[in-house]
């Protein structure tokens, strides 16, 4: 599915319908050149699940954990990764393990590290805004392709869609 977000503003709204669509747990892969909008995505998902403060990108910390409304979220960000087993180091594979939603920035630098995703999402600049294109792995990101394609509103503009998802 590729999908056009215009501004900033329906970036978010489709980062919220996206953590919507997700319920908290599942693993999401953000693609995309720096200036592309991961972050602006990110803030959209954790929207969707009550947060209301600054979401930073954790270039430096690798990794910002949020709990919210009894659900954990962890956003990763491994832009400055030097190398994947730094995740081992930061208990990656306890937060990957846990019935939780992972947001990862810049995946391919975790290459070999990380486990599958259930959604990759590449987003890329277009004018006017982004392109979004979402890939999915497995049944949960089959299943949030599905209930995203059906919760598109009129102002959306999805185009292009696997019709095999529908």
């Amino acid at each position: 599915m590729r999908v056009r977000l215009d501004d900033e503003d329906r970036q978010v709204a489709f980062g919220r319908r996206l953590g919507r669509a997700l319920g908290g747990h599942g693993r999401v892969y953000l693609e995309g050149e720096l200036g592309a909008g991961k972050t602006t995505l990110t803030r959209g998902v954790l929207r969707a699940h009550g947060h209301e403060g600054a979401v930073k990108s954790p270039t430096y910390t690798l990794v910002e954990p949020y709990e919210i409304g009894g659900r954990r979220l962890y956003h990763f960000d491994l832009y400055r990764l030097g190398d994947p087993e730094e995740l081992e180091f930061i208990g990656g594979r306890d937060l990957f393990a846990d019935d939780a939603l992972c947001i990862v920035e810049w995946p391919s630098r975790g290459a070999g590290w990380l486990p599958e995703p259930d959604l990759c999402i590449t987003l890329s600049l277009s004018d006017p805004g982004r392109t979004a294109s979402l890939e999915a792995f497995s049944d949960l990101g089959r299943s949030v392709l599905v209930t995203l394609s059906q919760e598109m509103g009129e102002d959306d503009v999805i185009i292009e869609q696997e019709r095999e998802q529908q």
